[in-house]
């Protein structure tokens, strides 16, 4: 049996970037760069020496008490940098000092495989691969191992219309007439000749793209000199939300084919100059499961940072799931990303999956109601535009189904069935992180954070007369909760205390109070309201007043929103060039400053506020004028009072209180009420159950 193991990973030295770590002494400092000391994989670290004066060419360097392998070149005057080969399996002791002398410093890195884990626990399984999606040959293990391969395309410019620009580029053939030209961000105008290598890390599948053209020198952790590279990477995540047990067939920055331009940037990025990376496990539609996602960022970030040198910065996008990564990676995470450009933005994935549950509670009990419900008064209820909203995304939530499964990879005969197949597959949310969460030993599956106890659905619209008391009643008392298997039941939905500690300690729970407050946020919101579309625009507003509970101030997200059938990939150039701008100059500042949040407002350019778009691109700084073009809805936890900022999965309970409700309650209306919630009703002035600070870089194991 399972059980989680959460395990706090020690502070790093303040003068370190917090995903890398540093230890001084005699003289010398020793920091990892490729990654933090104790997550190394692959059998290879980028450290960096700073000696004392003249020294660096005196430098006895060891791993393990033995001459290295790699490479040492210094850099600049008493910095050297040095790439490190071979490094075994488990713990690895670098000592420095100077020759003939005893070492004066020595930093333990530990060094895991390179198909993981590092910190997200137990593979998954089963498991299945699908590398040949991508091209490549059936692999030989387990864990997916393919060879690397390198590919390069090119820009056509002769392709018209919507067809795929790229085109295959032969490295030994003359250059095609049709290769188009591009300037980069360095202002360098080069061929449009892209760079694309793939292979697997930690079992996913991985793409690493940026501009270069053939036999000219490669970027490498000591120079970019004669590269087109910016210096500069975007990591891109994709969207979707589903249980994993295979690979993915597409990357967050392509699928199968040679297309190089299928993230919410466009080709731009990569016509800039920046490096472009992803991964299959960074594809939610692959595998619903954060702390997966960032271990993989990880460590193809790692992988990248040994081979071409470390990004000045890395900038996440991504929509939808995609934006669930970024901010929950940021958050839990902080070091991997430095600015997030997240699209049809949701808090977490919690969050998604509460609202979603209650759609479908709300749906049900509608259906099933002794009252006459109008479309209307279910919206008043649900706090949507209208009732498509629920009437679209609330029927059997997929992701507290144990049967929602990919079955492109996991069979029928793998799947769970509670009559004939009770140790299959599971595919809930929970299941999918049971790492995270654990086993519940009374029934054998991952611990459930959802709940719905003391509920009042609709307390908002009864107050406001628009439904009746009836109906508030009728409501409550049908609204029931989700079994195990994810089925509406009778009885409210009550969350295992375990996992409720578990979802706010390990951060799956985005109360934006760690990584959030440190880095700029670009928010990112295609119109759809009222469309029935799940990505409605209360959810940037819920992650802005989660930013401004927790760290006093929401300065560091911007919020653009744009009007139905903007060409979204073309303004999200611009929204990539302010990003760029605003970390340029975090990056630039050298001024003394108290916090890093500090840091980020100060150098926040007076151009990238918040704003909304109409199609044709005018740009509306007018915020009054804005709501009214777009107006901002809610949803049925916040119509039952819960505040905007709150972050609770359970409330806490008080007494039913007349004092509650604005129509004057006859005895019996009060008696009805009571009986309807025989625990109590929520108290929203409180927290709420299990509510506690999230930590960082925690890492996660099991045993049986």
């Amino acid at each position: 049996m399972k059980c989680i193991v959460l395990i706090p990973i020690g502070i790093v030295l303040a003068a370190a970037p917090v995903s890398t770590q540093a230890v001084a002494g005699g003289g010398f400092e020793v920091r990892t760069l490729s990654t933090r000391a104790d997550m190394v994989s692959g059998g290879d670290v980028l450290i960096q020496i700073t000696t004392p004066p003249s020294a660096a060419s005196k430098i006895a360097l060891t791993v393990n008490g033995r001459e290295p392998r790699g490479e040492l070149r210094e850099t600049t005057t008493g910095t050297v940098i040095v790439r490190l080969t071979g490094l075994r399996l488990g713990t690895n002791a670098i000592a420095v000092g100077l020759k003939g002398q005893k070492p004066g410093v020595q930093l333990s890195v530990v060094n895991h495989p390179i198909a993981g884990p590092v910190f997200s626990g137990p593979h998954q399984t089963p498991f299945s691969c699908e590398t040949q999606a991508f091209g490549f040959d059936q692999p030989p293990d387990i864990n997916c191992t393919v060879s690397t391969r390198v590919d390069y395309f090119y820009r056509s410019n002769a392709v018209q219309g919507n067809a795929n620009p790229f085109k295959a580029y032969e490295v030994t053939g003359p250059r095609p007439d049709d290769l188009a030209m591009t300037t980069t961000l360095d202002g360098k105008t080069v061929p449009y000749i892209v760079r694309r290598e793939m292979g697997t890390i930690n079992r996913a599948v991985y793409v690493i793209a940026f501009l270069h053209e053939p036999n000219t020198p490669l970027p490498d952790p000591w120079s970019t000199n004669g590269s087109s590279w910016n210096g500069r990477l975007i990591y891109s995540f994709g969207a979707g939300c589903q249980a994993g047990y295979h690979q993915g067939r597409t990357t967050g920055f392509l699928g199968n084919r040679s297309a190089l331009e299928e993230t919410q940037l466009g080709d731009y990025g990569l016509a800039k100059g920046y490096a472009i990376a992803s991964s299959s496990f960074n594809v939610f539609a692959n595998t619903c499961a954060d702390v997966i996602a960032a271990e993989t960022m990880m460590m193809v970030k790692e992988h990248f940072i040994e081979r071409f040198g470390v990004p000045r910065y890395t900038i996440g996008s991504g929509r939808s799931g995609g934006s669930m990564q970024q901010h929950l990676i940021a958050q839990n995470y902080p070091g991997l990303l430095d600015g997030l450009i997240p699209t049809a933005a949701f808090a977490d994935t919690v969050t998604l999956i509460t609202h979603l549950s209650d759609c479908e509670l709300l749906a049900r009990a509608f259906e099933t109601s002794a009252s006459t419900w109008t479309d209307d008064e279910k919206a008043a209820v649900a706090g949507e535009a209208n009732w498509q909203f629920c009437a679209r995304n609330g029927t059997a939530v997929p992701l507290l189904r144990p049967t929602y499964c990919d079955r492109t990879g996991v069979r029928a005969d793998q799947i769970y069935d509670a009559s004939t197949n009770v140790n299959g597959v599971r595919c809930t949310y929970q299941d999918n992180m049971v790492n995270i969460f654990g086993v519940d030993p009374r029934t054998g599956f991952a611990r459930r954070p959802f709940d719905n106890v003391g509920i009042q659905y609709g307390l908002k619209a009864f107050n406001a007369g628009e439904i009746t008391f009836e109906q508030f009643v009728d409501l409550n008392r049908r609204i029931g909760g989700h079994d195990i298997d994810g089925r509406v039941v009778a009885t409210r939905t009550v969350a295992d205390p375990e996992a409720l500690r578990i979802a706010f300690q390990s951060g799956r729970v985005n109360d934006t109070s760690k990584g959030m407050a440190t880095v700029p946020i670009i928010d990112v919101r295609p119109y759809t309201d009222g469309s029935g579309d799940v990505h409605d625009t209360v959810n940037s507003h819920v992650t802005r007043a989660r930013l401004l509970a927790a760290n006093g101030t929401s300065a560091n997200q911007v919020l653009h929103t744009y009007e139905p059938e903007t060409n979204i990939q073309r303004v999200q150039r611009d929204n990539l060039d302010e990003m760029q701008q605003w970390l340029d100059a975090i990056a630039n500042d050298e001024a003394a400053t108290k916090t890093a949040l500090e840091r980020v407002i100060r150098n926040r350019p007076a151009s990238v506020k918040d704003a909304c778009y109409t199609k044709e691109g005018e740009k509306i700084t007018d915020m009054a004028r804005c709501a009214q073009m777009f107006p901002v809805y809610s949803n049925p936890r916040l119509e039952a009072g819960m505040p905007i900022a709150a972050t609770m999965l359970k409330c806490e309970l008080k007494a039913v209180d007349r004092a509650d409700y604005s129509v004057r309650l006859t005895d019996a209306q009060f008696a009805a009420i009571r009986a309807t919630f025989p625990s109590g009703v929520c108290d929203f002035t409180k927290k709420g159950v299990a509510v506690r600070p999230p930590e960082t870089w925690l890492k996660y194991g099991g045993k049986n």
